[in-house]
């Protein structure tokens, strides 16, 4: 699996001062696959790229963060969004979940640091996801093993019955 500190992370962030806030944060934290954009439509040139996370205002120039959203998603179905907005709005964090945002936090003094506690969030459930499916494929192939084991000895007994005693 991947490393947490290697994924690609896009910032969409109109604001020049705040998106390389943002981005020098997240360096400090040791994620250093970043990259920066100031709209909507750049990041939606760029999402053939596969980020595993877009970090997104919720109101930018041009177009609305909720139609990157569905614009981004049709392009890369799995990519995570966390919206980071000056709106203090529950009709927009409800909104933005409902098109599929991981998680909507607002901009205030601890907004960075919930920025990164989602990032890790995301890395966990993105794991449990994999871990779910290796087990699940485990347990198939067992089974798919027990049944040819069950098949092989049932075909012997046929052909062999002396040696099974029949």
């Amino acid at each position: 699996m991947q490393n947490i500190k290697d994924i690609l992370i896009f910032v969409v962030e109109d604001n020049q001062m705040y998106n390389k806030l943002i981005i020098s944060y997240l360096k400090t934290n040791k994620f250093t696959n970043i990259e920066s954009y100031l709209s909507g439509e750049d990041v939606l040139k760029n999402m053939y790229k596969n980020p595993e996370i877009v970090i997104q205002d919720y109101l930018l120039a041009g177009m609305t963060g909720i139609e990157v959203l569905i614009k981004a998603k049709k392009i890369c179905p799995k990519v995570k969004f966390i919206f980071l907005s000056g709106q203090d709005s529950i009709d927009n964090a409800i909104n933005s979940m409902k098109y599929g945002a991981f998680d909507y936090i607002v901009k205030d003094k601890m907004a960075l640091q919930k920025l990164v506690d989602k990032i890790h969030k995301i890395n966990t459930v993105t794991e449990l996801v994999q871990s779910k499916k290796h087990i699940k494929t485990g347990v198939v192939l067992f089974f798919v093993v027990l049944g040819l084991l069950i098949v092989t000895v049932i075909t012997f007994a046929l052909m062999y019955p002396q040696i099974f005693g029949m």
